[in-house]
């Protein structure tokens, strides 16, 4: 079929590593010698096999999962990233883990997005627009075209989408650092350089299928053809209410009205969330909005909860445990070193006038050695009673 429609050379035939030998040598030497040469095909790619959970993809094995409950659990974007963050040629496990690293990576390009959006859409002037160089702007846009070109380079060199990924999180990493830098520093990031690379970002994830849509930078809200005009149309209502509710706080910061403080940090973390709005408050600087998918919100309200449901388990289990070394402590207090060794019937048979062993179970004297470490257990013993006494004596 290959020959009836390629005729007799092809530049590139794809297949599973497997095929190399022998179906694909069959190949070659059948169509070489139909159509009498040495170049039916120019290039082999041979991919890797993909592996659910380490156990190879089988209907035999009753170990394998369609693509409609791939995509009932994960979206498509999460899983174009899975197989981007691996080599093309190497086999892919289809695991928890595997897609957990494709979510944690859309998370981290999808807050930074979110950053540089906030950032544009800040007032600024004409003059504001086209800020001065320093040396942090210098430095980052140095590493943007280090970056781009180690991208270029990976796609280049037998397209290694998974090295080209990793320099765009590195790049990534780099912004975030700048962006952080300039505002503790109380100064405006430059907003030029900023909008080139999330632009830069966006266009790689186009090529690479990982979103679409037109929009300049960032995945889409709410829908691929929806996401511009929702951004446009909410974002503005959503600022105004962003900053009465700031003024609100402040007022009630001054004025120490704690209710007040309570129903704003409740319109940021349960009723805007179920809109798909996340807000987020940074001393000293404006509030943050960013237009978020609605679910991705909800699930991280729930692992927030999930996460200080763990913390306040952890405390109680940490107080139940103190209160139980300190009623054992407590009780060891009461106990005279004179009663101390008398229990311990099992270890030793013969006692002296204030209770110290003189003798082990068996009838035998005792060592000077264990003497000797017995006689530190009765004087730290000694040690406890008496700041029991002392306690009991200064009604405490």
């Amino acid at each position: 079929m290959a020959g009836s429609i390629l005729g007799e050379s092809m530049d590139i035939h794809g297949g599973g590593f497997d095929l190399r030998f022998p179906h694909h040598d069959n190949e070659l030497a059948q169509s070489e010698a139909f159509f009498d040469n040495n170049h039916w095909v120019r290039y082999f790619l041979h991919t890797g096999h993909l592996t659910i959970a380490g156990c190879k993809m089988s209907k035999s094995l009753k170990n394998f999962i369609t693509i409609k409950d791939a995509l009932s659990k994960h979206s498509a974007r999460q899983l174009r990233l899975a197989f981007l963050m691996h080599s093309w040629k190497d086999t892919l496990d289809y695991s928890s883990n595997t897609m957990e690293s494709a979510i944690q990576y859309e998370r981290f390009l999808n807050e930074f997005f979110l950053n540089v959006k906030d950032i544009l859409r800040a007032s600024a002037d004409i003059t504001g627009q086209f800020e001065k160089w320093e040396g942090p702007e210098m430095e980052l846009n140095q590493s943007f075209y280090e970056r781009k070109a180690a991208v270029h380079e990976a796609l280049c060199d037998n397209i290694d989408t998974r090295i080209a990924l990793e320099e765009m999180r590195s790049l990534v990493g780099q912004s975030n650092t700048y962006i952080a830098g300039r505002k503790s520093a109380k100064f405006a990031p430059n907003r030029m350089l900023l909008e080139t690379i999330a632009k830069y970002l966006t266009d790689m994830l186009k090529i690479f299928g990982a979103i679409e849509g037109t929009q300049s930078i960032g995945f889409p809200v709410g829908g691929d053809q929806q996401n511009v005009d929702l951004e446009s149309t909410v974002l503005p209502y959503l600022k105004v209410l962003s900053d009465f509710r700031e003024g609100v706080r402040k007022i009630a910061r001054e004025q120490r009205v704690s209710e007040v403080l309570q129903l704003c940090d409740e319109v940021r973390d349960d009723t805007l969330p179920e809109l798909g709005v996340r807000l987020e408050d940074h001393e000293g600087l404006p509030t943050v909005v960013k237009l978020v998918d609605r679910e991705t919100l909800l699930k991280e309200k729930e692992e927030k909860r999930k996460v200080e449901e763990e913390k306040r388990r952890k405390k109680e289990e940490a107080l139940k445990k103190k209160q139980e070394q300190e009623r054992a402590r407590l009780a060891k207090m009461k106990v005279p070193p004179s009663e101390m060794f008398l229990l311990e019937t099992e270890k030793y048979s013969v006692f002296d006038d204030t209770g110290f062993p003189t003798h082990d179970v068996e009838g035998k004297e005792i060592s000077k050695a264990q003497i000797k470490k017995l006689r530190k257990l009765y004087e730290a013993q000694e040690k406890l009673h008496k700041e029991y006494l002392e306690t009991i004596q200064n009604g405490s």
